[in-house]
């Protein structure tokens, strides 16, 4: 417990050592042209169960870019019928509506699972929704994970579980910059302020 709590000091410590990007909203007008053209794109090429990858503009979304090194900090799963993304984070799983979820994205893309498929997808959201409520995975994103918990890319590989290969072998920490290794990106929105 000494190690984890340490390794997770030291991450804190060094992602103030890196150099922050700067992501900021953009005018109002523009941030819902914005939304209004990646909702549109989760609407025609998102599937039950696709994965919802971003980069936020919370400073908890930039803390992870930079510790991991990605572009990317988030992940969240799409529940097509409830028009919602299941997401953990740190006050733990629960469900967002698309429109807030995208909000809050300044980059995002739509990666579909290679485990997808009609049977997989309904049984995935069916068992993410079954996570709703569980607590954060905090020790899970130092590599010290707890069965019960989950952070947002643990949580999103971990609910196609009854559908990875015994050959398949994940790291220790799942990064949410690296779940295209998992999946196929369909549509990346690129950042906002390039869009």
């Amino acid at each position: 417990m000494k190690t984890a709590l340490l390794a997770a000091l030291m991450a804190v410590a060094l992602c103030g050592c890196l150099a922050m990007p700067v992501v900021k909203q953009p005018p109002e007008r523009e941030r819902v042209r914005q939304d209004g053209l990646m909702i549109g794109k989760i609407e025609a090429l998102a599937q039950d169960g696709d994965w919802l990858v971003t980069l936020g503009y919370k400073v908890g979304d930039i803390v992870v870019a930079n510790a991991t090194g990605d572009p990317i900090s988030h992940v969240g799963i799409y529940d097509r019928d409830k028009k919602a993304v299941i997401e953990a984070e740190h006050r733990g799983v629960l469900s967002t509506p698309v429109d807030q979820f995208v909000a809050k994205s300044y980059r995002l893309l739509i990666v579909q699972p290679r485990w997808a498929n009609e049977v997989s997808r309904a049984k995935a959201v069916a068992t993410a929704r079954d996570r709703l409520g569980r607590k954060y995975d905090f020790l899970g994103t130092v590599g010290m994970d707890r069965k019960d918990r989950f952070y947002c890319s643990e949580l999103a590989v971990d609910i196609y579980r009854p559908w990875h290969t015994d050959k398949e072998v994940f790291p220790r920490i799942i990064k949410p910059g690296e779940l295209y290794l998992w999946g196929t990106v369909v549509y990346d929105s690129r950042p906002r302020h390039e869009m």
